[in-house]
């Protein structure tokens, strides 16, 4: 096995960093390649020593020494939050982030202005609010498609003139649109941003192509598929397109075969933002201190496993080599297993880009009830027959210590060769 790409089956938040991390430790991995989203993303990862870090734009391996980071075409990045990032990443002991990172310069860039102009959409919807993050990283995609001559990217953070006459731009046309924006001059934004180009190594496409022959990568996806920009339940989704579709051109563009494809799914059907959560159930015993309540997006939500969602999560992802099942250390006689609907026990993906199609499946889901199953007597054996896919690895807590492989597919080499 080489490469491997690892996807979240929810709604995000089911342990994609931990996973990533815990491939990092095990095997001898190059770089970690971020093919979605950006500085919205929220991967925990749990040190045995007790040191935690939310990855955001850099890979969920970093803690691992030599283990490079790059942030692809398809990535939003945000060097004012990457910059906070690292200085993070030095507090607990990882002083050398940015001199492992690369970056796409044909990258979209996410400025204040993004950021100012997406909180003030967000705050406009008043109770019909979509669970924004609030980071700017939709409205930098929503600019990018818009003005796609003209919208600031990374490379142009390599010429002062065309940066600040993009950034003008932009603050001029979202300033005409929203009225007068929360965020600084764009004076007083260039600085920082050539000094990212001055910090990090810049590259183009071509770039990848070469680098994925030195050794092993892992694609690490944001955010879950049933966000997708596409398939998700809109308007409660992401500007991103969450499945391995990204992960697979940029691998197809370098001449390298599919990466094994791994699905992260969580024992408890999460959600933190507005929109469809089926089996939701408050009463269940459960908090996660990683992800609190926000002004954003809200509070974190539980759910009961949702089958029927995961399955139309695989079906939009295209199948999985191998599933990761985190958090059974979760599991207890008040969890259950929704294998059906009220509705239907089955959801059926439509073509990319029909929205109202989409939204007529979140309206089907808003009304939906979940029927209940009592929790199976092993989780991992109950996931892997209702999903029709192998569970590959198994996690019952935060560290990469707490995971067990299960089966060749994901076995260290070490035991591999011992085998």
């Amino acid at each position: 096995m080489r490469h491997v790409a690892v996807v979240d089956l929810g709604y995000g938040d089911a342990g994609k960093g931990t996973v990533v991390d815990w491939l990092c430790a095990t095997r001898p991995v190059h770089t970690v390649v971020r093919f979605n989203g950006g500085a919205q993303a929220a991967h925990n990862v749990v040190l045995r020593d007790g040191r935690h870090h939310t990855f955001a734009q850099f890979g969920a391996g970093t803690f691992h020494p030599g283990v490079r980071t790059h942030l692809s075409r398809h990535v939003v990045v945000d060097p004012l939050a990457l910059a906070a990032e690292a200085d993070h990443l030095a507090t607990v002991g990882v002083t050398d982030a940015l001199d492992r990172l690369t970056v796409d310069g044909d990258a979209l860039l996410a400025t204040p202005y993004h950021r100012a102009a997406n909180q003030a959409r967000e705050i406009a919807r008043g109770a019909d609010r979509h669970g924004s993050c609030g980071l700017g990283v939709g409205e930098t995609v929503a600019y990018g498609l818009a003005h796609p001559d003209d919208a600031p990217r990374v490379a142009d953070c390599r010429s002062p003139t065309l940066l600040r006459r993009r950034l003008t731009a932009l603050r001029e046309r979202l300033t005409a649109e929203l009225g007068p924006l929360d965020a600084p001059p764009v004076e007083d934004c260039l600085p920082a941003f050539t000094g990212f180009a001055g910090r990090v190594a810049i590259v183009d496409g071509s770039w990848l192509t070469g680098a994925l022959r030195a050794g092993t990568y892992v694609f690490e996806g944001a955010q879950g598929v049933l966000l997708d920009e596409w398939h998700g339940f809109h308007p409660y989704t992401t500007w991103s397109t969450t499945t391995f579709a990204n992960a697979d051109s940029l691998l197809a563009e370098a001449g390298q075969p599919r990466a094994t494809r791994i699905g992260v799914l969580r024992l408890v059907t999460t959600r933190h933002g507005a929109g469809p959560l089926v089996t939701e159930d408050p009463t269940l015993p459960l908090a996660d201190p990683h992800n609190p309540t926000n002004p954003w997006q809200g509070r974190f939500r539980f759910g009961h496993f949702d089958a029927v969602a995961h399955r139309y999560a695989l079906a939009v992802a295209g199948g999985v080599d191998g599933l990761a099942l985190t958090h059974l250390d979760l599991a207890g006689p008040e969890l259950r297993i929704c294998r059906r609907y009220d509705t239907t026990d089955r959801l059926t993906p439509g073509p990319p880009g029909d929205l109202d199609r989409q939204a007529a499946l979140t309206a089907r889901l808003l009304r939906s009830r979940p029927l209940y199953d009592d929790p199976p007597a092993d989780w991992a054996e109950a996931v892997s027959a209702e999903l029709d896919a192998p569970v590959v690895l198994t996690s019952h807590g935060p560290t990469a210590d707490d995971k067990t492989p299960h089966g060749p597919l994901l076995a260290p080499p070490a035991l591999v060769g011992a085998a």
